[in-house]
């Protein structure tokens, strides 16, 4: 698709902004060859980017993390996107950016030269209020997935998988599962709450830290929620009275089902509801902050 709103689609291309049908990526990218790179997602409400100083600064970190330099300095890549924003007139989705290490002869090794690569673009996506509303499944499969997950690299087969045994299963997200304990979903955060208090893994080198993840974080210590950051066995997921996950796109969305077995009533749970009207405030204030 290379319109957005009967517009020509712009595409954010190293510095300068494209037409879709004008970007050529090379076969020797690294992006492609290697999944040589780091990406984020960034959700944009009426034409305003959630997070977005918190999205570009992990960015940064996973950037670092894996010992790629960026090409330009955090503050100008702020701004590209809100060109982005403006030039394609994105009122509610998503804005995907991605940087390659470059292009270069094909070896594993880093090339002696080479130049990293920025490419961004918007995708419209309404917010997924029927599921918010009414919750949604899930299934558990094992996490097969590398050991620095807390890097948001582009090496995504382990959740890829994952997330089609999902649909495979009619469920929205998979659970993942790495020694018997619960990590998080395959493009997700997983929450539980049991007698009041907020469970959660902690964000170490087996989860990705979500944005999302840490604006529920905030809300419940605003809420007084208590929060345990500790991971719960897959055997005491039948036992939670409350499940709901976090993303980007996916906001504070309540899990009501896991393997065809419902959690607690089976219908979302009051604190759940508790965070999404708080979330909701969230977005809100962003519009009047801006305006």
């Amino acid at each position: 698709m290379n319109k957005i709103g009967g517009k020509v689609q712009m595409i954010l291309y190293d510095d300068h902004l494209i037409d879709r049908s004008e970007v050529k990526i090379d076969i020797e990218d690294r992006a492609y060859q290697f999944g040589d790179g780091v990406y984020e997602v960034i959700r944009v409400y009426q034409a305003h980017p959630f997070c977005m100083d918190e999205h570009l600064a992990r960015l940064e970190r996973s950037a670092r993390e894996i010992y790629l330099q960026l090409p330009y300095e955090i503050e100008k890549i702020k701004s590209l996107l809100s060109q982005l924003i403006e030039k394609n007139n994105l009122q509610d989705g998503n804005i995907y950016i991605q940087i390659s290490r470059g292009t270069a002869p094909r070896q594993h090794g880093f090339p002696k030269e080479s130049r990293p690569l920025i490419i961004a673009y918007a995708q419209p996506n309404q917010r997924p209020l029927q599921d918010l509303k009414q919750g949604v499944r899930a299934i558990t499969t094992q996490d097969i997935r590398w050991l620095r997950c807390d890097i948001k690299s582009l090496n995504l087969l382990g959740a890829v998988l994952a997330k089609q045994a999902a649909v495979e299963n009619n469920a929205k997200e998979a659970i993942l599962i790495r020694d018997g304990k619960v990590t998080e979903g395959s493009s997700t955060n997983i929450f539980f709450i049991k007698n009041g208090q907020l469970w959660t893994h902690p964000a170490n080198h087996l989860i990705l830290h979500g944005i999302t993840r840490q604006v529920t974080l905030s809300l419940a210590e605003k809420l007084e929620i208590p929060v345990k950051q500790e991971a719960i066995l897959e055997s005491q997921i039948p036992e939670m009275d409350e499940c709901f996950l976090t993303s980007t796109t996916m906001e504070i969305c309540p899990i009501v089902q896991v393997n065809d077995q419902p959690i607690g009533n089976g219908h979302p749970g009051p604190i759940t509801r508790k965070l999404q009207l708080e979330f909701e405030k969230q977005i809100t204030q962003l519009h009047t902050v801006v305006n």
